[in-house]
């Protein structure tokens, strides 16, 4: 059979993107072949990811398939830079939007409950506000939404034509469902009203302008958390865990799941990570010790496990505001400068 460019594609097909049953031929993430007299190839891959893990897997497949036919001369295969590659898509599945106004946005995730997921992501939202920048927070998790709680916020959001003002609450933007609920009242929504919302509280929502958006999505890796991922564009998001090494695999679902959807994880926070006496100032490690360790991304901060976090979440001032040289605060500022390092 002889070498043309057609027969390469076609050995191109075999390779799969990450997590996807689709092949890059069908992704159109093969931006162009050339084969000269000799045999040698060259193929320029354009592809959909900011992970350069997951460019080098494909890379490496790519060069792999088309060495594997036969005569083949010496095989180059380039990555384009991922400004110009397509945006990965399923039929029927939504191109992920930019919010107009808005520079970044990440989320704030856990692979499952009761990690403090919602407390890190309001005290990380307070202290970029400490940072000097124009902050939002999202709260994404319509069946569980406690952020206006945590940031003492009662009144409705208002409406401006057809835009929806966000409240305004300890110098950062919020908008949730919580502040549209009666108390006690739960939401017994299926996906397509979920994503309704969701869509309503990104696109509908004045919150320009901002420097970064942070957005609670629901705890686990379910269809909200993947939907929510695919219809708006993520420049990153932080997993949180506990310390104990049980977590690990959680968290390893959690990265595969971002994976997936294309999302860069930036790093891990690592929750409750070590008690300190207040009496005698020793120190105790509750739950374990580098349980988030080989997992390929940086730990952005250990919080530690204090009651002052709890009451102040209770009251609506966060920690950062009202404690600012507590080691919990510290350890939250440390988090924000290390993830708006790694944004800009």
């Amino acid at each position: 059979m002889p070498l043309t460019e057609q027969s390469i594609r076609e050995a191109l097909q075999q390779v799969k993107f990450p997590g996807y049953s689709r092949d890059i031929v069908s992704f159109g993430f093969v931006k162009s072949v050339a084969v000269d007299a000799r045999g040698d190839v060259r193929v320029t891959l354009a592809l959909a990811t900011r992970e350069a893990s997951l460019a080098a897997k494909v890379q490496r497949e790519a060069e792999a398939a088309v060495r594997a036919l036969p005569g083949v001369g010496h095989v180059n295969v380039e990555l384009a830079p991922t400004a110009a590659a397509p945006t990965v898509t399923s039929p029927g599945v939504p191109t992920p939007e930019r919010i107009e106004g808005v520079s970044r946005v990440i989320a704030v995730a856990s692979g499952k409950g009761g990690v403090g997921k919602s407390t890190v992501a309001v005290t990380l939202a307070c202290a970029f506000v400490e940072q000097g920048l124009k902050v939002g927070l999202l709260d994404a998790d319509i069946y569980g939404p406690t952020i206006p709680k945590m940031l003492g916020a009662i009144e409705e959001p208002t409406m401006s034509g057809e835009r929806i003002v966000p409240v305004e609450r300890h110098g950062l933007k919020l908008m949730s469902m919580g502040l549209l609920m009666e108390p006690g009242q739960a939401v017994i929504w299926r996906g397509p009203m979920i994503m309704k919302a969701i869509r309503q509280f990104t696109q509908d929502v004045n919150w320009a302008p901002l420097d970064v958006l942070v957005v609670d999505l629901p705890p686990g890796t379910g269809d909200a958390q993947i939907s929510l991922a695919q219809l708006l564009a993520l420049d990153g998001a932080v997993i949180v865990t506990t310390p104990q090494e049980v977590a690990r695999e959680v968290v390893r679902r959690g990265m595969t799941m971002f994976e997936k959807v294309n999302v860069r994880v930036l790093g891990l926070i690592e929750n409750m990570s070590y008690y300190v006496c207040p009496h005698c100032g020793g120190r105790d490690e509750i739950f374990g010790h580098d349980g988030a360790k080989h997992l390929g991304v940086p730990v952005l901060c250990r919080v530690p496990l204090n009651s002052e976090v709890r009451a102040c979440g209770d009251r609506g001032e966060p920690i950062v505001r009202t404690l600012p040289r507590s080691p919990a605060a510290l350890a939250f500022r440390e988090c924000a400068e290390n993830i708006w390092r790694l944004l800009r």
